[in-house]
């Protein structure tokens, strides 16, 4: 009789783009038990301006999941990433309509949590997402010139080199958030905005310690290109290193893409100060792998989530 495997649980920790991209690949794969632990500390645009308004945690990062984690694109899945424009109703200029109906259940049922739970089922969502706390938290920066930077949206602003990021208080992360990452086969960190994105997730002391202490295997899938303003000049190592830095432990397996980068869209890229993330060493404490990942249509550089689905489908076997 043929042995029934157990499914991997797989946890993707970060936020923004980058890591929905990761889940809309993952999602794809029937093996394995899906969770993401998304950042609450985004504090921009129409996310801060209602989280200022509603005192609840910031809720873009977990938009953009549960759209990518959406089983099949609806009508809904689509209304969840439009934005109002400018219009003689003031208060409406700029918001998230996915945004305003996070807010609204949240008031509506009392729990932020809940809210993500009702979203999620509506929209059958391929996976648990997690914010990794329910507090309002204030992402701070310590800059290379000693200078403090408070908040967010302000840190790539500064243009000066971070040097760790940090809380203005002592930030609890969401029980659900540690249960997973102590369950977990295999925890990916990334792709995104590296003192944004991801570290604002481990930061969070006691998730931090449970990350160190699970016996799964780590991945980090490094960005293509640097970050104007967060990571100018990083190579791949300087990435990890940060990582490691805050993390307080070790990284498996860092995943590079290794695409030939058309010469131009690095011109594009150029005028933003972006320049690609190079690897500078040969001797490596952890594993490199070095993968084809990237699609480049609308001249953009992006990762491609059926290349992660085909990249992990075989690493999940190993």
């Amino acid at each position: 009789m043929k042995k029934t495997e157990t499914k991997k649980n797989v946890v993707v920790i970060g936020g923004g783009h980058g890591q929905a991209t990761i889940l809309k690949g993952l999602k794809q794969l029937a093996d394995i038990d899906l969770t993401a632990i998304v950042t609450v500390a985004d504090d921009g645009g129409s996310t801060g301006r209602l989280r200022r308004r509603f005192h609840i945690p910031a809720m873009g990062d977990i938009r953009n999941v549960m759209i990518a984690l959406a089983k099949s694109e609806t009508l809904l899945s689509s209304l969840m990433d439009y934005r109002f424009s400018a219009s003689e109703e003031k208060e409406l200029d700029g918001h998230n309509l996915g945004n305003l109906m996070l807010s609204a259940l949240s008031e509506k049922t009392g729990s932020f949590m809940e809210a993500i739970l009702q979203i999620s089922s509506v929209l059958n969502v391929m996976g648990t997402i997690i914010p990794s706390t329910l507090e309002v938290v204030t992402l701070m920066a310590a800059m290379s010139d000693g200078v403090i930077v408070s908040g967010e949206s302000n840190i790539p602003i500064y243009q000066n080199r971070v040097q760790r990021v940090f809380y203005n208080h002592e930030v609890k992360a969401t029980r659900d958030a540690i249960r997973a990452v102590e369950a977990a086969d295999v925890i990916i960190l990334g792709i995104g905005s590296l003192y944004t994105s991801i570290l604002p997730n481990l930061i969070i002391e006691d998730l931090r310690k449970a990350l160190v202490a699970c016996k799964a295997k780590k991945y980090y899938m490094c960005n293509v290109m640097t970050q104007s303003g967060e990571t100018d000049h990083y190579s791949v190592e300087d990435h990890v290193d940060a990582l490691i830095k805050h993390l307080g432990g070790d990284i498996d397996s860092v995943i590079v893409a290794n695409d030939p980068l058309p010469p131009e869209i690095l011109v594009r890229y150029e005028a933003e100060h972006a320049t690609p993330v190079l690897i500078r060493d040969k001797h490596h404490d952890y594993q490199l792998k070095k993968v084809s990942l990237l699609t480049f249509e609308n001249q953009l550089i992006r990762h491609d989530p059926n290349k992660i689905k085909r990249l992990f489908a075989r690493l999940l076997k190993e």
